[in-house]
């Protein structure tokens, strides 16, 4: 495993500034061309999503509801718990700013990529609705630009593994559970295969249902422990009101700290904060496009606005209200990273049972992240080659799960940061080609919004 991980880390330089100039040069682009636009209209968003405009009659497999919850299930999850601790590690506080920037930034990139995803849906050879980013590209910009979608396919089928979800249960379960003093006295590699083993058969259970069980599953699961999650950070913060200003501009401080120890200095933490950002909320990635381009809307400014709140939800809340506690609490001082780091923060803040409620939450947004993303898995092995056989990318999904479970984290973040920062090039490319489409629509939208004919 080493020499796969020394491998993937020597690859790892060569994306960093492709994937910096396409999301965050890009993303600052389409703000600007925007004129605004979507956070102008972020009322209207909850509106939508709420159901207030549905239509009954448009095509599609979920509400537009349901498309945000999952495409929430895979970015709400340990991205945003033990991703901004990894995070922190590697860059210090400072680093928590740069995730809220790509955040804010992201927002606007989702407007646009889930705009596409409806305005470029297709069928595939089974007849049903399909939308993402492998059918914007070939259908927006036509069959010359098939190679980009083929290539964002290709890595989709290793960044869409869940492997880092599946690792860092495991380690939230030998941190909690501590198996050495149970009943079952097994060593601790042999505890991560029989944990690898029992997550991939849960997760069988669902993601061979297909999409609408996926969806049905994570819109019910989701808004509960996220909302569970949130009432615990709260309360942590209300016991150490006194310490969240102090943090906050710990934050903002580190965030400009050109004398920074980080590896590549003051742009080496920038960089950190866009890639635990991106893994976090995933805009510029192009996997929350494969479950809005389900939703049932014919109308894909609609469907852009709900997905714009994924960012805010997953990021400027979740993410922000983890960072805090893990910095007031002082853990982010321990020679620790990861979800470690985080139920260092809950235990030392929540009376000493703050880490048995984090690890019920986790395996709630762990179950969660692993339905949706064997989803994604599912279509990038589709458009190469059928429906029929993309389903078997469930089988490579559940035994990747256990190889996950064993493997070391440097591994998995390794993995999954090479794979999101190649998927960008190629969606982040298509989508800025295709945003005057995406005015053109959204002009004609508000002007039939104003006139109520929506």
């Amino acid at each position: 495993m080493q020499t796969i991980n020394d491998f993937i880390a020597s690859l790892l330089p060569y994306t960093e500034w492709p994937m910096f100039l396409l999301l965050i040069g890009g993303g600052i682009f389409l703000v600007v061309y925007s004129k605004f636009l979507p956070y102008r209209f972020f009322g209207h968003a909850i509106a939508i999503t709420a159901g207030k405009y549905d239509d009954k009659n448009a095509e599609g497999d979920v509400s537009s509801f349901q498309a945000l919850s999952a495409a929430v299930a895979a970015t709400v999850g340990l991205g945003n718990i033990s991703g901004v601790a990894i995070a922190i590690h590697d860059g210090g506080p400072g680093v928590v700013f740069w995730i809220w920037v790509t955040a804010l930034i992201g927002m606007c990139i989702k407007f646009y990529s889930c705009s596409l995803a409806i305005m470029f849906r297709t069928t595939d050879k089974d007849g049903k609705l399909q939308g993402g980013p492998m059918f914007y590209i070939t259908k927006g910009l036509g069959p010359k630009a098939k190679p980009l979608a083929i290539f964002f396919a290709v890595c989709g089928l290793f960044g869409f593994l869940g492997v880092f979800t599946a690792n860092q249960f495991t380690e939230t379960f030998m941190s909690v559970v501590e198996p050495s003093r149970t009943l079952f006295e097994m060593s601790e590699m042999n505890w991560k295969w029989t944990v690898g083993i029992v997550l991939a058969i849960i997760t069988s259970f669902v993601i061979f249902g297909g999409l609408n069980k996926i969806a049905k599953v994570a819109s019910a699961l989701v808004p509960f422990m996220v909302g569970v999650y949130l009432v615990a950070v709260v309360i942590v913060m209300v016991l150490n009101s006194s310490q969240i200003l102090p943090s906050l501009k710990m934050i903002i401080t580190e965030a400009w700290n050109f004398k920074t120890l980080v590896t590549g200095g003051f742009w080496g933490l920038v960089i950190i904060g866009i890639r635990r950002a991106m893994f976090s909320n995933e805009a510029g990635l192009g996997s929350a496009p494969m479950y809005h381009g389900q939703s049932k809307t014919d109308n894909p400014i609609k469907e852009g606005l709900v997905a714009m709140l994924g960012p805010f939800i997953d990021t400027i809340l979740v993410c922000s209200f983890t960072a805090i506690v893990i910095i007031l609490s002082g853990a982010y001082l321990e020679d620790s990273s990861g979800i470690v780091m985080t139920l260092s923060a809950f235990e030392t803040t929540l009376f000493g049972w703050g880490d048995d409620l984090l690890m019920i939450i986790v395996t709630a947004f762990a179950l969660s992240t692993l339905f949706t993303y064997s989803y994604y898995g599912v279509k990038c092995l589709s458009f190469l080659t059928t429906p029929k056989i993309g389903k078997f990318y469930n089988w490579y999904f559940v035994i990747m799960i256990v190889f996950a479970a064993v493997a070391s984290l440097e591994l998995v973040k390794n993995l999954i940061d090479l794979s999101y920062a190649l998927m960008v090039i190629p969606n982040m490319i298509a989508v800025l080609l295709l945003a005057p489409k995406v005015n053109a629509a959204a002009k004609d939208y508000f002007l039939k919004l104003k006139h109520g004919r929506t």
